[in-house]
């Protein structure tokens, strides 16, 4: 049977970055023999507009009988006024948690022809290959109580930092396992000085490890984490934390390499639906221009061909093929460095650029 692949574009540059995604994810599933049933929905605020709510039940079950979902943006300017449980976002963190999806994967890895890119100095970057572990459905964002309230004639807010020993220990192997695959490496972020879910952390981090004598185990404290990741970033291999430390050093590893527009990500759980998307925003401001990189929802089409179609070998095609891209001086507005002049590609240009590579 076809695997079916639900794509859901998504807001602002999200159509156009997931359109360049589909050709070469068709493409490439045509020179590997691949039976794929591609379809697509809405989510965000273009599933606000159509009916209403950031996410349809109906569009909910459509992902849960596919065997992958390919993500472009959401969010946008013109639905900030909505209510919180309304706003875009919230299609996004309900899709994770009805699918189970609790670990988050993101590479953050330096092309050779963008190693200049970077804020930092090409010798503090060159070289960086690192994977950030998120826990995707805990912590700060799903913890109960929540909310606001009016407290002795005051305002306040409250959000609670919740974990078990189950979810902790389950995105731990997933850690470790990719750890295997790669450089034999975890780093475990945490707070543990002042969090007691953090020391929690610490101790199921450890018993895991016990499973796993071939893979090398260090605690490292997340402030001192975060100024490590800008001085020394290629001491990572692999990062495993929680849901909100997870959020923000992903983001800024992603940084660090040059641009949020080179940047993949996958979401994975049990249930065997996989979840790929860019790093980057739905950029409205460039909206419906051309000017989008389409690169990162490209690579994210890497990572669905490798986790859940089990097509390594094409997977391997398509990141060789950007590399490829990048090595013979094709560049998105993005990628310009500053005062650099030279041609840029708009989305689709570059999109026909990493299908002639693959041809």
């Amino acid at each position: 049977m076809a695997a079916r692949i639900l794509l859901l574009p998504g807001d602002g540059i999200g159509p156009e970055v997931t359109g360049e995604a589909r050709r070469v994810l068709e493409h490439v599933a045509d020179r590997h023999g691949l039976a794929l049933a591609l379809e697509e929905g809405a989510i965000g605020g273009a599933s606000i507009d159509a009916c209403g709510e950031p996410l349809a039940d109906a569009v909910l079950e459509r992902a849960r009988k596919s065997r992958a979902v390919l993500l472009g943006a959401v969010g946008g300017p013109r639905w900030d006024e909505l209510p919180v449980d309304r706003r875009p976002e919230k299609g996004l963190l309900r899709i994770r948690k009805e699918l189970g999806l609790f670990a988050n994967l993101r590479p953050a890895s330096v092309f050779p022809a963008l190693a200049s890119a970077s804020t930092l100095r090409p010798e503090v970057v060159d070289g960086i290959d690192l994977l950030v572990v998120r826990e995707l459905t805990g912590g700060l964002y799903f913890g109960e109580p929540r909310g606001t309230a009016l407290v002795e004639g005051r305002r306040e807010a409250r959000n609670t930092m919740v974990y078990d020993e189950t979810e902790i220990a389950r995105i731990t192997r997933v850690a470790f396992d990719a750890a295997r695959r790669r450089r034999s490496h975890v780093t475990h972020v945490h707070k543990a000085n002042v969090l007691e879910v953090s020391q929690l952390w610490m101790q199921v981090v450890d018993e895991v490890a016990g499973d796993y004598p071939d893979v090398e185990l260090a605690h490292q404290l997340v402030d001192s984490c975060a100024m490590l990741l800008v001085r020394d970033p290629r001491r990572f291999d692999v990062m495993v934390t929680g849901n909100l430390f997870g959020d923000i050093l992903s983001d800024e590893a992603a940084m660090i390499t040059g641009s949020l527009g080179m940047l993949p990500s996958a979401s994975l759980g049990e249930g065997g639906v996989g979840l790929y998307e860019p790093v980057h925003g739905s950029a409205p401001d460039i909206a419906g221009q051309d000017r989008a990189n389409p690169l990162a929802a490209i690579l994210s089409v890497a990572m669905l061909l490798e986790h859940s179609l089990d097509a390594a070998a094409a997977a391997a095609e398509v990141r060789d093929a950007v590399t490829a891209v990048l090595g013979a001086g094709h560049r998105t507005g993005d990628l310009l460095l500053e005062g650099e002049e030279r041609p840029t590609l708009g989305c689709r240009a570059m999109g026909d650029r990493v299908l002639e590579a693959l041809s």
